[in-house]
C-alpha cells in the first residue's frame, strides 16, 4: 500500500515537472518552437516519459486549464437545488484561487499571453462547462435549455473566466472575481426580467 502511494506521488511530481517545464518554454520561446525533447530535458525526464503522461504538446499546454474546466463542469452538475448558477461559479472561483499554485498560475498566464494561438483551444476546451452552465442558468430562469439567453450568459461567463485567469494579475484576481460575479449576476437578472 505504501509503495502504491509513493509511486503515485512520484508520477504526480514528474507530471508537474513536465507541465512546469513546458509552460516555461512555451512562454520563453513559443509553443510552436518548443519540442518535446526540450520539454523533457528541462523537466529532467526522458521524451518517452513525457509521452507516457501526455499525448501531445497541446495536451500539456491545456492540462491545467482543462482540469479547471472539468471541475467547473462537475460543480455545475452537482449543484444543490437551492444553489444558483452564479453561486456555483463563485464557489468554484474561490476553490480554484485557494487551491492554485501561484507560480504555476503565473507561468500559465505568461504562456497564454505569449501564444495567442492557444486561445482558440482554451475556448473550445470550455464547451462542456458552457453546455452545463447553459442548462443550469435555464433552470434558474425557468426557461427551455435551448433558449438563447442562458447560452449567451454561459458564453459570456466563459470569456470572463478566461480573462480572470489569463489576463488578470494575481494581485488583482480577488477584486476582478467580485466584479466578474456581479456582471454575470446582472446578466442573469436581466434575463429573468425579460422572461418574467
Amino acid at each position: 500500500m505504501v509503495k502504491q502511494g509513493l509511486r503515485e506521488r512520484g508520477k504526480a511530481r514528474r507530471s508537474e515537472a513536465v507541465i512546469r517545464a513546458a509552460f516555461e518554454l512555451f512562454a520563453e520561446q513559443g509553443y510552436d518552437a518548443t519540442t518535446v525533447a526540450e520539454i523533457a530535458e528541462r523537466a529532467e525526464v526522458s521524451p518517452r516519459t513525457v509521452a507516457m503522461y501526455f499525448r501531445s504538446k497541446q495536451d500539456i499546454a491545456m492540462s491545467k486549464f482543462s482540469e479547471g474546466a472539468d471541475r467547473l463542469t462537475e460543480a455545475m452538475r452537482e449543484r444543490s437545488p437551492d444553489e444558483r448558477a452564479v453561486d456555483v461559479l463563485g464557489r468554484w472561483l474561490l476553490a480554484e484561487h485557494e487551491s492554485g499554485d501561484d507560480e504555476m498560475v503565473e507561468l500559465e498566464r505568461r504562456m497564454f499571453v505569449a501564444n495567442p494561438e492557444l486561445a482558440a483551444l482554451r475556448t473550445a476546451r470550455m464547451d462542456d462547462a458552457i453546455r452545463e452552465s447553459t442548462r443550469v442558468v435555464a433552470e434558474d430562469l425557468g426557461v427551455a435549455p435551448d433558449s438563447v439567453g442562458p447560452r449567451m450568459v454561459a458564453v459570456a461567463a466563459t470569456a470572463i473566466i478566461i480573462e480572470l485567469f489569463t489576463g488578470t494579475q494575481e494581485s488583482d484576481l480577488e477584486r476582478a472575481a467580485v466584479v466578474a460575479l456581479h456582471l454575470i449576476e446582472a446578466a442573469i437578472e436581466s434575463l429573468s426580467r425579460d422572461a418574467g
